[in-house]
């Protein structure tokens, strides 16, 4: 933001300056031209004066050899000519282009002037009694450098580059402050929600800097913050309260039911059999809610894994398990070698989320008329981050069932309790992913579960 406020007010002011500075330049230097050829044409005019008592009585006047002598001096260039067009006097030699403006004044009988980069000459006609009443009796050429004025016009143009120049400075110093002003309080509000949202719920944003704005929304922020904070602690208060008030008397019951069933008849003990895979069942369904609950509050700190790893080490572990029911486990890598994708997640998350995913899966093909499947664990990196599949060539599912697949107690097994992908889902989501179920071509289910990369996460570019 600061960068595109600098560059809004400097160009700005480059806009109004371009449209005020060289219009104001060009007609300051259009008027020191002007102002050096009248200035050459009167000094003309002053010369002819002089020079009309030397050409009507051919005597010699000490004002037309002081007049000599000062053009000297400027490196003037001077002929007086007669009335004849002979040189009656000289002070070096003006260039041919004098001719050609002597005949101009003398066919308009008045003065012409020339002005060229290096020079500017005027030729002005003698009168021996005045130009209204007399007759033209002679030319005077004055032909003068432009250095002085080249000199002048350049001083004009570096005085006017030095003013834009500072008040491009002054434009650029203003608009960095003021940006700053602004943008600092927005920086340090997006760490502290980048903060809040990694888990650490204590964060606030300052509120002493920046406009009233963005102290008040600062303020307004910490106010969210502190009762997100009283919320979530009183919702981990509740989750482990019901944890423990809702398992000790499932666990004291089942300890009951199996004592009875033990001195039972068969009768009775296949009923207390019964009532103890409901128990069991019910206690799934209790961690399965508390997980859920879990999966929901979105404040544990993330930390950076290597997907890859991680995925080989859960694949291991459920190796067994795959092998018991007859599923054959396999792992790929989507990539090259050295291709390491890297996420940021919460601690246990990716673990609880594969758990699940593997779970669905191996018991999606460990049925009596379902042995010898096949589950496949692909990692691979994406233009956002990593993507995670598993896909296995069981019965899948059918599009309705793959709708509703991710809602509570959505369940296609009799033993599941329909939380599994419930809690993939909110793990998935709550670490800034996307997980989706597809078809898996020959047949199969597969889901596949889009993970941010680390730069995403922290709030910058894929490429940062």
């Amino acid at each position: 933001m600061t960068r595109r406020i600098v560059f809004a007010l400097v160009a700005l002011t480059a806009t109004v300056l371009l449209a005020t500075v060289l219009p104001l330049a060009f007609n300051a230097a259009a008027h020191e031209r002007d102002a050096f050829v009248d200035g050459t044409a009167a000094t003309a005019r002053s010369l002819a004066a002089i020079a009309e008592e030397k050409l009507g009585d051919h005597s010699a006047d000490p004002a037309l050899s002081a007049a000599l002598l000062s053009a000297a001096r400027q490196h003037d260039e001077l002929l007086v000519l007669n009335k004849a067009g002979d040189v009656v006097v000289s002070q070096g030699v003006p260039r041919d282009a004098w001719k050609q403006l002597a005949a101009e004044a003398a066919e308009r009988g008045a003065p012409a002037t020339e002005l060229t980069r290096d020079r500017v000459i005027a030729v002005e006609t003698v009168w021996n009694d005045g130009r209204f009443n007399g007759e033209p009796i002679g030319t005077v050429v004055l032909e003068r450098p432009t250095g002085p004025l080249n000199h002048n016009i350049a001083d004009l143009w570096l005085y006017l580059a030095l003013l834009a120049s500072g008040a491009m400075a002054a434009a650029v110093g203003i608009a960095i402050y003021f940006a700053r002003w602004v943008s600092r309080p927005l920086v340090g509000l997006d760490a502290t929600a980048r903060q809040i949202g990694n888990g650490e719920l204590t964060a606030r944003a300052r509120t002493k800097s920046g406009p009233p704005e963005v102290r008040r929304m600062a303020a307004t922020f910490n106010m969210m913050a502190g009762r997100l904070e009283t919320l979530v602690h009183g919702h981990r208060a509740m989750l482990a309260d019901a944890s423990h008030q809702l398992r000790t008397p499932l666990t004291a019951l089942r300890l009951r039911l199996e004592l009875l069933a033990a001195d039972s008849p068969p009768a009775a003990a296949a009923e207390l059999a019964a009532a103890q895979e409901e128990i069991a069942r019910l206690t799934r369904l209790v961690d399965g809610l508390l997980a859920t609950a879990r999966a929901e509050s979105v404040t544990e700190r993330v930390v950076p894994v290597n997907l890859l790893p991680a995925v080989t080490e859960r694949v291991a572990a459920w190796q067994p398990v795959a092998d018991a029911h007859g599923v054959k486990l396999v792992t790929e890598h989507s990539g090259d070698v050295g291709d390491q994708p890297r996420i940021s997640i919460g601690i246990g998350h990716l673990e609880q989320i594969l758990d699940n995913l593997l779970d669905n899966a191996i018991e999606a093909l460990g049925g009596p008329d379902a042995r010898g499947g096949r589950v496949t664990v692909t990692v691979a990196s994406s233009d956002t981050g990593a993507t995670l599949t598993i896909a296995d060539d069981g019965p899948g599912m059918t599009e309705q069932e793959r709708s509703r697949a991710f809602l509570r107690f959505t369940t296609g097994s009799q033993n599941g309790t329909g939380l599994g992908l419930a809690i993939v889902q909110r793990l998935v989501t709550s670490n800034g992913g996307m997980v989706r179920l597809e078809d898996t071509p020959g047949g199969g289910l597969t889901a596949v579960v889009e993970f941010p990369g680390i730069g995403l996460r922290e709030g910058t570019s894929p490429a940062g």
